[in-house]
């Protein structure tokens, strides 16, 4: 093995393969922080209210139609835009993500260590909005650490788990499927992603989603136990 290839990172796959990867692909909200900061139970409250206010209908009753509209289209905005007739994103995306992250977040000055560590580009993927995406990554001091960011608004309103948003990203990053990695909290969108034969890692900071074929960290700080 010359000096080159002894540098290139590894992605340990559950069947003990390593394969060299050119690009760590990123969620956003419950990844990069732990879920229990309940920040996106805020952002999932607030799409619930939208809802009801929108529909004029109880909160109970707005979020099993929001519940359901969104094991259809994978994200409640798309949902609001094929069957509820919202027109503009834009007031449903202003008013789901708080601006006061600091009620939620805390400092976490290990993920600078860790993204630093982790010799390879990265790129955000996530179906929040850019203004939202950026917050977070200033919030806790990384946004230099990413190259690019895939947010909702550039992939058409389309977002995970369509196959489109994440033809979409590896398209810009000019990397194949297989010589990429997607970290995730939600199995379902590592699902397509592993369907286009790339390499998942999923985030399970309660230990409970387990009936996956993915290997799991409980925190995105703990990457390095497969990622070397």
């Amino acid at each position: 093995m010359t000096p080159k290839e002894q540098n290139i990172p590894k992605y340990w796959s559950p069947e003990g393969l390593a394969v060299p990867v050119d690009w760590l692909i990123f969620d956003l909200d419950n990844t990069l922080y732990p879920a229990s900061s309940r920040l996106a139970d805020e952002m999932h409250q607030r799409m619930t209210g939208f809802v009801a206010e929108r529909l004029g209908i109880s909160h109970e009753q707005a979020l099993a139609i929001r519940q359901a509209g969104f094991a259809r289209h994978g994200t409640t905005l798309r949902w609001l835009q094929l069957e509820a007739g919202l027109e503009s994103p834009e007031p449903f995306l202003d008013y789901v993500h708080p601006s006061n992250l600091g009620d939620f977040l805390s400092p976490r000055p290990e993920l600078r260590g860790l993204l630093d560590g982790l010799a390879l580009p990265k790129a955000i993927l996530t179906n929040a909005p850019r203004s939202h995406a950026l917050r977070v990554l200033q919030y806790f001091g990384v946004a230099d650490c990413f190259d690019q960011i895939f947010d909702l608004q550039w992939n058409r309103y389309e977002g995970k788990p369509h196959q489109g948003a994440y033809e979409r990203c590896l398209s810009a990053l000019g990397v194949a499927a297989n010589r990429a990695v997607f970290i995730d909290d939600i199995p379902e969108y590592l699902a397509t992603f592993h369907a286009l034969g790339g390499n998942c890692i999923l985030v399970d900071e309660s230990g409970r989603k387990t009936d996956t074929p993915y290997p799991a960290v409980p925190s995105v700080l703990d990457l390095p136990q497969i990622i070397h």
